[in-house]
């Protein structure tokens, strides 16, 4: 079999929808996966929808991904122009073989493509046998000169050789225009694989991009992993053949192939997309942990985080990296480690306040973080333990006053590890005004 060529073409008319990158993601695993190239075509021949702005997102999303393209806009190749608005000649040398073929009609200044009438039998990789008639002549080039998206499609295939059509399924109606005008041209047909429909999360239907969790920008602002995404995506209508969720990309490449493509719709899952971000996040290095959080408040503008010594913040963020479920959760959830005029929760107040004398067994914890060692959680743990030992009460009762008295809340890193970055003399002033109040 010659080399794969699979292509993923999207139109740069509005952001970059879910639905679109899991298209650009099957074509790429699938070149990947047969060491065949993936090309990236845009579709701008809207000229009053396609956008500069638009474009840059779509290249912009797939980079992030990961997605990288061997042949197209940016990267060139051998079967350019990649950009439909620069292909006119070919779409007039193209159209010009039909008219002298007799298979074009011109009606109210829009040219038509005569069928043939037979009917059109398409060996879908993904859906098997389809057979369709198309039984009327269709417009390839509108009144106003611009060719229709039926006619540039099935030429750009043919130009740049592509052997495999993997789109979504709401194109398999119109496969049989397609495969009409590859016959009309004499051309070889691609194999054609349509995947599974993305329906939205709650309620009927196909995903829309006016649904909540539609856009990739969307995760990409919220400092969601790519490669959680990526391996999200790829669970949408395709299996691995076993129970396995989490995989590494190698993985995928290695096992990716179009028959274990489902046939039935997948149902977005926010949650579960969740829960595959947090799962990565976990096991993330230092390093890139500590890149990504930076990253995130450079975007969100987080002046006192950023304002802080780069090994103080690196410290901070590695204690919560075992305790949030996403990035986005980071900046309410470190903010008094970097400010003293945090709030305290009336909630969590009331209820630690509820038990004992919390004040009194405060006021003994303070008087034995005075000589205490702040230097490992070990040595902090120990002075805790003995305070409340005194007592005959638990670490528990001295840990809930403690935690409100210096962070104003009852959820956080490990308190000894709060302690300890916090240092002995913020922890003591904290403590001491909470006593104040």
């Amino acid at each position: 079999m010659s080399q794969v060529r699979v292509r993923f073409a999207p139109s740069p008319t509005g952001f970059f929808h879910i639905g679109s990158a899991r298209t650009a993601l099957f074509n790429w695993l699938y070149a990947r996966h047969t060491g065949g190239v993936f090309v990236l075509r845009i579709e701008d021949t809207d000229k009053e929808r396609s956008t500069e702005q638009f474009l840059n997102v779509i290249y912009d999303s797939l980079t992030w991904l990961g997605l990288t393209w061997d042949e197209g806009p940016k990267v060139g190749g051998g079967f350019g122009p990649y950009r439909q608005s620069e292909r006119m000649d070919i779409y007039r040398d193209h159209l010009a073989r039909l008219q002298a073929a007799g298979r074009t009609y011109e009606k109210d200044g829009a040219v038509y493509f005569k069928i043939s009438g037979e009917p059109q039998i398409i060996d879908d990789a993904i859906r098997g046998r389809v057979e369709r008639t198309e039984e009327k002549d269709f417009v390839i080039v509108r009144s106003d000169g611009n060719p229709v998206f039926h006619f540039v499609n099935v030429v750009d295939d043919i130009t740049m050789q592509i052997t495999h059509v993997i789109r979504g399924e709401d194109h398999l109606s119109n496969t049989s225009k397609h495969t009409e005008l590859l016959q009309a041209f004499g051309a070889p047909r691609p194999v054609y694989a349509h995947i599974p429909l993305i329906l939205k999360q709650n309620g009927p239907g196909k995903m829309s991009k006016r649904d909540q969790g539609a856009l990739v920008e969307e995760y990409q602002r919220r400092g969601y992993l790519p490669e959680a995404l990526v391996n999200f995506l790829c669970l949408l209508g395709w299996n691995p053949g076993d129970n396995r969720e989490k995989l590494p990309l190698a993985e995928i490449i290695r096992l990716f192939d179009l028959p274990g493509v489902n046939q039935s719709n997948a149902r977005f899952d926010e949650k579960k997309l969740a829960h595959m971000n947090m799962a990565y996040l976990l096991e993330q290095p230092a390093d890139r942990f500590v890149a990504l959080t930076h990253d995130y408040c450079l975007r969100q503008k987080s002046a006192a985080a950023l304002a802080a010594e780069p090994a103080y913040f690196r410290e901070v963020m590695l204690l919560s990296q075992p305790k949030i479920k996403a990035i986005e959760e980071l900046p309410a959830y470190t903010a008094y480690f970097f400010a003293e005029d945090f709030p305290i929760d009336p909630k969590v107040r009331d209820k630690v306040m509820a038990k004992g004398d919390p004040k009194a067994r405060l006021r003994e914890l303070a008087a034995a973080l005075q000589a205490a060692d702040f230097s490992t959680d070990a040595a902090l743990e120990e002075t805790i333990k003995a305070t409340a030992a005194k007592s005959g009460l638990g670490f528990g009762d001295y840990q809930a006053v403690a935690r409100l008295a210096v962070s104003g809340t009852n959820v956080g890193p490990g308190i000894t590890g709060m302690f300890r970055a916090l240092g002995r003399d913020r922890v003591l002033r904290r403590i001491e005004r909470f006593l104040a109040a």
